[in-house]
């Protein structure tokens, strides 16, 4: 429907253990500057998107010192101990925030500080036109291989239809939440929103986005997302 509003949840409770730092990855700083906030003002001050909300650990003490662009607002929640029971928690203060269960949401990686305006454009275009939702990611390019436990090769995998799934990802309020509410009921490991969806039978849609959206997970991350940010413009 044409009045459905679009809401952002960024997903920030992880403690990012594999980076080795003194504090979560998303509080590391590039060029100056936390990666949260970077994440954040790319979705905050969208004028398609009614709100942002970040979902932190319970006591997390590094949001505190965040500092957005003058006059961006987010509203903030406690997360669970998954991402997905993250996702979850934040899905619920929406409902408390008057989002409604027909509403969309698009769900975004806090170590992802390098999405393009571009790619969320697209997305909300073609999930929000779609009866699940959509996943921005990119087609695989390279060969694929299956390694066994001594990471000797078993098997080539074809990498026709295989994609690399990204965030944002976006599907509507109500469906999501049960399908989320579901996966806690059953104990069941789901790695990202489309996996929830696709335990239901749901089959959103993939959407190609740029190579640069990158994940920060390891210190040359950080790098990589400083080239692309100022390749990009965005830092300032």
């Amino acid at each position: 429907m044409a009045n459905d509003r679009i809401w952002c949840l960024i997903p920030a409770a992880g403690a990012g253990q594999r980076m080795g730092a003194d504090r979560p990855k998303q509080y590391l700083q590039i060029a100056g500057r936390m990666v949260i906030e970077h994440t954040v003002e790319k979705f905050a001050g969208h004028p398609r998107i009614a709100g942002v909300t970040v979902v932190l650990a319970r006591e997390d003490p590094w949001w505190e010192k965040v500092r957005l662009a003058k006059g961006l607002e987010v509203n903030r929640c406690d997360g669970g101990d998954k991402r997905f029971e993250s996702v979850l928690n934040g899905l619920k203060a929406l409902k408390k925030e008057g989002a409604d269960e027909e509403d969309w949401v698009l769900v975004h990686d806090a170590a992802r500080p390098c999405v393009r305006r571009e790619d969320i454009d697209r997305l909300i275009d073609t999930g929000t036109a779609h009866s699940v939702g959509a996943v921005l990611g990119m087609p695989v390019r390279d060969s694929m291989k299956r390694a066994g436990s001594d990471a000797s090769v078993r098997q080539t995998v074809s990498r026709g239809g295989l994609w690399h799934a990204f965030t944002p990802q976006i599907f509507r309020l109500g469906p999501l939440a049960r399908v989320l509410q579901r996966a806690l009921d059953e104990d069941a490991e789901v790695t990202d929103e489309s996996e929830a969806m696709e335990r239901v039978g749901a089959r959103p849609v993939m959407v190609e986005g740029h190579a640069d959206n990158v994940k920060i997970t390891t210190p040359f991350d950080l790098e990589l997302a400083q080239h692309f940010l100022c390749a990009q413009g965005a830092l300032r």
